[in-house]
């Protein structure tokens, strides 16, 4: 069987990796490679980095509903999609013979869109998981295959429960295709009535607000946002990055919501509008990311007490 595989960031590795030991990959599709960094260094992507170190023919379209022959004129049997991150157009879905496969990161039609791990922890969920599914044309909107669960505890972050799901992702393919390639696949409709979506994260997500948010959904949106983008506030007139924080549970009266009320032990106290939060490590603009206790080493108890984070 001829497979394509489709993906780009480090959650798509395990998955690729896992049907590289199973099946024929003919040929791994991925976004193109960025510049990053201050310096701005060339970039391949992780699911590149694994077709190189496995000689496997590597394609980078700038824009797959434009550029796609080269993957029809393959004849591929399956094509399996892994957090690509374009749409996929209609002529590559119907082009092979047991049609285009998707891995998704949560128990669909809960959370369709980009950033479902994320948003899976920012807004609170008990539970998520993978689901495998048909394609069609609309966004995670196809027949569901299988799928598997996993709770979000308080200990996850983005990065815990991103690693966690991918192995889960790589486990539930190689469970699935062998029904797809002898047609005992299940196809079950997704119920449209419990649609949830998880658009990728706008830069004004980022930011704290502690006029509207609650303890917990400020401790849930920074591990939502950790390791990246990371979430922040503006402290000094400059964006401060928080990488760790818990809630505090102390209510402290007649002080605003975003106030630092207090200095505890490796920890900054802010007020909110139901309590209050610690912050256990940040970024300070223009540094590395260091535990409050380093910060407070370098700065008067007393400048930070009573100024209140925008």
């Amino acid at each position: 069987m001829k497979i394509v595989f489709m993906g780009t960031p480090e959650f798509a590795v395990l998955p690729l990796e896992g049907l590289i030991e199973k099946y024929d990959v003919s040929l791994v599709v991925s976004q193109p490679d960025k510049m990053v960094g201050r310096h701005k260094e060339l970039k391949i992507t992780p699911v590149k980095e694994v077709a190189l170190k496995n000689n496997i023919e590597i394609f980078q379209p700038t824009k797959i509903r434009d550029d796609y022959q080269r993957i029809i004129d393959l004849k591929p049997d399956l094509i399996v999609t892994c957090a690509y991150g374009q749409i996929i157009p209609k002529e590559l879905l119907e082009c092979p013979k047991y049609g285009c496969i998707n891995i998704h990161a949560s128990l669909l039609p809960k959370l369709r869109g980009g950033a479902p791990i994320h948003k899976a922890i920012i807004d609170g969920y008990s539970k998520t998981g993978i689901t495998i599914m048909y394609m069609d044309e609309k966004m995670d909107n196809g027949d569901i295959i299988s799928q598997v669960e996993t709770s979000i505890t308080d200990e996850d972050t983005l990065e815990t429960l991103q690693n966690r799901l991918s192995l889960m992702g790589k486990d539930l393919l190689l469970k699935t295709i062998p029904s797809i390639f002898d047609g005992t696949s299940s196809r079950v409709c997704q119920d449209l009535s419990e649609v949830t979506y998880a658009y990728n994260i706008r830069r004004e997500e980022e930011h704290i607000d502690f006029s509207t948010k609650t303890s917990r959904e400020i401790f849930n949106q920074v591990r939502g946002l950790n390791p990246a983008p990371l979430a922040n506030v503006i402290l000094f007139n400059q964006e401060m990055k928080v990488v760790k924080c818990y809630d505090y549970g102390k209510k402290y009266e007649n002080h605003l919501p975003g106030e630092i009320v207090d200095i505890i032990k490796n920890g900054i106290v802010v007020s909110t509008i139901d309590g209050s939060v610690v912050f256990t490590e940040i970024k300070p603009f223009g540094k590395k990311t260091m535990m409050v206790s380093s910060y407070l080493n370098g700065i008067s108890m007393d400048k930070l007490i009573g100024q209140v984070l925008l």
